[in-house]
């Protein structure tokens, strides 16, 4: 059972939820990373093995939205992201474990190979994958396909937003934060003073802070900014929490009330670089550094450019003894595979152009 519902049996009646995840994850100390940068005590908390196909850090949000599309009785789902977007993938993988249709409306980004093997694994999820140059683009034609699918199937499908940053969705990270307290209690670590996380549509850093205020732990979230301003911005952040935080109110009245205090929302800006998925110098090296260093396995738009702001923190900051937390947000489960023997010529042409 999740923590959050061991400590508020309401939410477990009064939330959709289906299980998909495999939780907790790991928490691993980066004893190599210590030594390397003259930290005492380095910590990773390993959600890219949320689940056994696929894991990262949306799963724990498709936990509850998912549950509620099979709950409304829906027939498709459908979400956003860029070609490359990790969210529509996991969105695809198991919305089709679940025995639903999904359609991944995809924004043209900078080419990567993970931006092949996510759209080739996309496509051997059935998902319906289509291509826009930009947001008003893609306006239009979604909305047609969305009456389309109403008139045939009587259902419009279940809207998902880009990164699953619903308050729905940001529970499986208010819930993230009490796994991480009974691990605290079990020993595995200290309570840290300071947790990192990428800050895209905001879902994962909102989420770990609400939590760790209702868990009672101290610990502060510094989120690196790596996508466009105005998909991470301090106003959205505040907007969302409240709206979280007011959704698990009105599901258990014994969920504690929780406001935020100045500092609260620390959003580090400096290391997005040029733009999104436009890999930058330090995220590049600080992804080489986790790799041969420890092992870990990080990626240049999200995971490596958090890394670098890791990195520099422990080193410029004077704060050596403190206890500091990476939270690792990208899947670390191999499926090439699955992929290896698929021609993307089999993908719509708008998406060759990465190939």
């Amino acid at each position: 059972m999740l923590p959050i519902f061991k400590q508020y049996p309401l939410l477990k009646e009064n939330l959709p939820y289906i299980s998909l995840g495999t939780l907790p994850t790991r928490i691993i100390r980066l004893t190599k990373l210590e030594k390397e940068i003259g930290a005492k005590q380095l910590y990773l908390k390993q959600d890219g093995e949320t689940g056994q196909i696929y894991g990262g850090n949306k799963i724990r949000k498709l936990e509850f939205l998912l549950g509620d599309a099979v709950k409304k009785q829906a027939r498709a789902v459908l979400t956003f992201g860029y070609a490359g977007s990790n969210h529509a993938l996991a969105t695809s993988i198991y919305s089709n474990k679940l025995g639903l249709a999904s359609i991944s409306i995809l924004l043209k980004q900078p080419n990567a190979q993970y931006v092949r093997n996510n759209l080739l694994m996309g496509y051997a999820q059935k998902a319906d994958l289509c291509h826009y140059d930009n947001e008003p683009a893609a306006y239009l034609p979604v909305f047609i396909k969305m009456l389309r699918l109403r008139l045939s199937s009587g259902k419009f499908p279940y809207i998902i937003p880009a990164g699953g940053s619903s308050p729905l969705g940001i529970i499986g990270y208010v819930n993230a934060a009490f796994e991480l307290k009974e691990q605290i209690e079990q020993g595995l670590m200290p309570e840290p003073d300071l947790i990192f996380v990428p800050l895209g549509t905001m879902g994962t850093a909102i989420g770990l802070v609400l939590g760790l205020k209702a868990a009672n732990l101290k610990s502060r979230v510094l989120s690196v900014r790596v996508a466009a301003e105005k998909y991470g911005n301090q106003k959205k952040f505040v907007l969302l929490f409240y709206k979280t935080a007011s959704l698990l109110s009105s599901k258990d009245p014994g969920f504690p009330d929780v406001e935020l205090e100045p500092g609260d929302v620390e959003i580090l800006h400096d290391y997005f670089g040029e733009g999104y998925a436009i890999f930058t110098q330090k995220g590049m090296e600080a992804v080489k550094m986790a790799k041969n260093i420890e092992d870990v396995q990080l990626e240049g738009t999200y995971t490596g450019k958090t890394m670098a702001a890791f990195i520099d923190y422990v080193k410029g900051s004077g704060s050596h003894d403190s206890t500091i937390l990476f939270w690792n947000t990208y899947n670390s489960r191999d499926f090439s595979k699955t992929i290896n023997s698929i021609d993307y010529h089999n993908l719509p042409k708008g998406f060759h152009q990465y190939f």
